[in-house]
């Protein structure tokens, strides 16, 4: 059995170089990774046939759809806290086995309640999953320049997902009933279940208190209601019900701040919004999530609403801009080696900003290729901000404090994606109603363009100190 790390074996400056093991190891938490992306696209397409066999109407489809993602985003800061204390080894180990056994009971559901709650326990599980693979690299690869590559791996794996989801899950569904798309991850949270214990590390802070439960209670009782609402306000509108949900959200958040501010071991320590990489990287990760996710839907609706392309014909659409962002996290580590990641940030948002101009000047008429193409230049530039700006917000605290960084850093992304949909997309929505999807497309864009520029200046400035990654 592999030792606990103790809290004093603090990663220094270009520290131990990983070998061998820790590669195949890295290999072990992104086929995972990878997976979990795949099962979100790949139930797009498995939503119409599950809705005729378990008779599901609008309202259980949209629960459907969005129980993993509520939960998957309340439960997020308690996991990432939780790995810190009782093991992150021992918590992606158990999420793992709870995902395989969730996957399973979804596959075969009878009903459309019962297909419901084992998508809220997948999403549970599925909330373990990123911070404890995301903190267990910060622990096995200390070097700065291998941790920021297999950063940047794992990043890739989300898009990696995104590009074969469409095409497995056709495969799948042409073969098979509706409940096979369930089973793909169930292999491989076996291969972590029987590899992970002789690969993976353990790590926990010797030093961390008792998870305060009452915290834990405030958090979710914050973060599900402002989701909930931002997700609902994007789907219908302005309704009591949602605006109730993000006001009792904001008050429940309100007391929870207040109170990890009085704690000795807070779940979130907001001390860690001190470092200036930290606050400003996790804004930019905010921001880029916010316009990217709903460019991207906007994207798709063009391709499908307004070129008359099939939804196999808008996957392929969109591919050339999967395989960017795919290229951009790989490359990004490597050009930090000589650039400084302030600057290549900045870069890369400045790239992402051009590829949005393109989309506000595309002319419909001239077909689907510009938008694929705007959309793949935007792509081409989010590498460096996800993947230098996720190793710098793990790097930018004790590794003691990677699970609750990393699982920050996903809470982010997760309400961004919301954030964005209710405040740009309703926007873009409401153009696209009264003059067309593309007036919408460009509206969407013209934000993001103007966001995005703004970003990097502000990027630029407050980065611009971090030095190139060590050898």
């Amino acid at each position: 059995m592999t030792a606990t790390i103790p809290v004093a074996a603090e990663a220094v400056a270009g520290g131990r170089r990983a070998g061998r093991r820790e590669w195949i190891g890295l290999a072990v938490l992104a086929l995972p990774t990878l997976l979990v992306s795949l099962d979100v696209f790949v139930l797009v397409l498995a939503l119409p046939k599950l809705a005729v066999s378990l008779h599901a109407d609008g309202t259980q489809q949209l629960w459907i759809m969005d129980t993993y993602g509520f939960m998957v985003a309340g439960f997020m800061v308690t996991m990432g806290t939780l790995g810190d204390r009782i093991g992150r080894r021992k918590l992606l180990l158990t999420g793992a086995a709870a995902f395989g056994a969730a996957s399973i009971v979804a596959a075969f559901s009878t009903s459309a309640g019962m297909l419901i709650v084992a998508r809220a326990a997948l999403g549970i599980a599925g909330a373990t999953l990123a911070p404890s693979t995301l903190s267990l690299i910060g622990t096995m690869f200390e070097n700065p320049r291998q941790r920021a590559e297999a950063i940047g791996i794992w990043a890739g794996c989300f898009t990696v997902g995104a590009i074969i989801g469409p095409v497995v899950g056709g495969f799948m569904l042409e073969h098979f009933w509706w409940g096979s798309v369930f089973l793909l991850g169930v292999p491989a949270m076996v291969l972590l279940l029987v590899i992970g214990p002789k690969l993976l590390p353990e790590y926990r802070d010797e030093t961390a208190g008792r998870l305060d439960l009452p915290s834990v209670a405030l958090s979710l009782g914050a973060i599900l209601p402002l989701v909930y609402g931002v997700k609902e306000l994007a789907r219908d509108g302005v309704r009591t019900v949602p605006v109730l949900a993000l006001a009792a959200g904001i008050l429940i958040g309100y007391v929870f701040v207040k109170r990890q501010r009085t704690l000795a071991d807070p779940l979130v320590d907001f001390s860690l919004f001190a470092a200036k990489a930290f606050r400003t990287t996790l804004g930019g990760m905010l921001l880029f999530s916010m316009l990217g996710g709903t460019t991207m839907l906007f994207v798709a609706q063009f391709f499908q609403l307004a070129q008359h392309l099939s939804p196999v014909g808008a996957a392929l659409g969109l591919l050339p801009g999967m395989a960017a962002s795919t290229v951009s996290f790989l490359a990004a580590p490597v050009l930090a080696r000589r650039v400084r990641p302030g600057r290549l940030i900045a870069g890369g948002v400045a790239l992402a900003a051009a590829g949005m101009a393109v989309l506000v000047f595309v002319d419909p008429a001239a077909g689907p290729v510009w938008v694929s193409l705007g959309f793949a230049v935007t792509s081409l530039g989010v590498g460096p901000m996800v993947a230098l700006g996720t190793d710098l917000v793990v790097g930018s605290v004790p590794p003691r404090k990677a699970g609750a960084a990393a699982s920050l850093a996903q809470t982010v992304n997760e309400f961004g994606y919301a954030f964005g949909l209710a405040t740009v997309g309703t926007l873009g929505d409401a153009v696209a109603r009264s003059h067309g999807l593309p007036d919408g497309l460009h509206v969407v864009a013209g934000l993001a363009a103007v966001a995005f520029a703004a970003l990097v200046w502000f990027v630029a400035r407050h980065l611009r100190s971090i030095r190139p990654l060590a050898a």
